[in-house]
């Protein structure tokens, strides 16, 4: 098998940002209490047998380089290859479906240069998914394509998700937003290295633009293939999809499908200690992370690291993330509450379903 080159970009934001990444981009969400949602673009990579892999950084980084290190619990921190953080144009973009911006290649053509590989797996970090990119390279050597991307029918309308217009599997155009049945583009596709290098000579003058926009007059002469994913996903772009797809993770059938036996999703080591459910808590249907102390009642919900839910305290189809404390009587319904938040005894958060509560990360001094 030829060898792959590894490239993610975070570098943009969303068109419905909410108070949950004012101070992190997507890539570093927190996700089912241990993960990010960076996590599933780099262990799909890395399961795939990549091992040199470029992270394109926001200027809001701290959180990601925080999560992501040297890379070393992804096996990155090698001697040859590994992981590289790279920079990202200034502000990134806001522009509705940008992911690949040409601006942020260009800065970065040096990464493109030194490598030695044929091919180049590139991915955002916004989408939650299991996938062996074996099938996508595989499929993209059998077409001959010159650009292979990944795609899947749109479940629901998305506005910051990219639909295709595609003709068999060959790829015509693009635009911004998609309705349900659309050919939803997962923002991963492979590329020859050359190739990608050549491309970014052609469009230099239009570097503002994302790679698929720039190519809009090119469909024709450029032969992009389609490759369809049948497995879960889920795009990570506004709170009510954030939500679902946590919420997702407490069907077994689901989560099975997004965690298969033999294709773990990494993330960084915190070795905690296990939750400890006191006498008289009572807990059902829940994902409950390590060093959490229940003495009160969860249901439906998902807890972030060292949560504290103390007694008479009631956590009902909800996301509390690390380190909040749930005070005696309190109440959190259809909410998402982000770390380092202490809940006061008696206070009610609740949402509906349909319009959540959201409680922002609380300042630490």
């Amino acid at each position: 098998m030829e060898k792959l080159l590894g490239v993610i970009t975070a570098n943009y934001s969303t068109k419905y940002p909410s108070v949950l990444s004012e101070t992190r981009p997507v890539a570093s969400l927190p996700y089912l209490g241990r993960y990010r949602v960076v996590d599933f673009a780099l262990s799909n990579m890395v399961n795939a047998g990549i091992h040199t892999v470029g992270m394109v950084m926001p200027y809001n980084y701290r959180s990601l380089i925080d999560h992501i290190g040297s890379g070393r619990d992804w096996d990155l921190n090698r001697k040859k290859g590994g992981l590289f953080i790279l920079p990202g144009s200034a502000f990134g973009t806001s522009r509705t479906g940008s992911r690949f911006l040409l601006r942020d290649l260009e800065y970065n053509k040096v990464f493109l240069k030194r490598s030695d590989a044929e091919l180049v797996v590139l991915s955002s970090a916004s989408f939650v998914y299991n996938m062996d990119y074996n099938k996508l390279v595989e499929a993209h050597k059998a077409s001959g394509a010159d650009i292979t991307v990944l795609v899947q029918s749109a479940k629901g309308k998305d506005a910051d998700v990219t639909g295709l217009s595609v003709d068999g599997e060959r790829v015509h155009g693009i635009k911004h937003g998609v309705d349900r049945g659309d050919v939803s583009f997962l923002d991963c596709f492979v590329i020859g290295r050359e190739f990608l290098l050549q491309l970014l000579d052609w469009y230099e003058q239009t570097d503002y633009l994302d790679l698929f926009e720039a190519m809009a007059a090119d469909y024709e002469r450029v032969n992009v293939q389609s490759f369809e994913y049948d497995g879960y996903v889920a795009p990570i772009f506004n709170k009510d999809n954030y939500f679902k797809s946590n919420m997702d993770m407490l069907d077994p059938k689901i989560s099975s499908e997004l965690f298969p036996a033999g294709r773990t999703i990494k993330t960084k080591a915190h070795d905690n200690a296990p939750a400890k459910f006191e006498t008289g808590s009572r807990v059902s249907n829940s994902r409950v992370s390590g060093s959490c102390r229940i003495k009160g009642a969860v249901s439906n919900s998902i807890l972030g690291r060292n949560v504290v839910v103390e007694t008479g305290a009631i956590v009902n189809n909800s996301i509390v993330m690390q380190s909040c404390v749930i005070k005696t009587g309190a109440r959190v319904e259809n909410a998402i509450v982000d770390r380092d938040n202490v809940v006061p005894a008696g206070t009610e958060l609740k949402g509906t379903p349909e319009a959540l509560f959201i409680k922002e990360k609380a300042s630490v001094e």
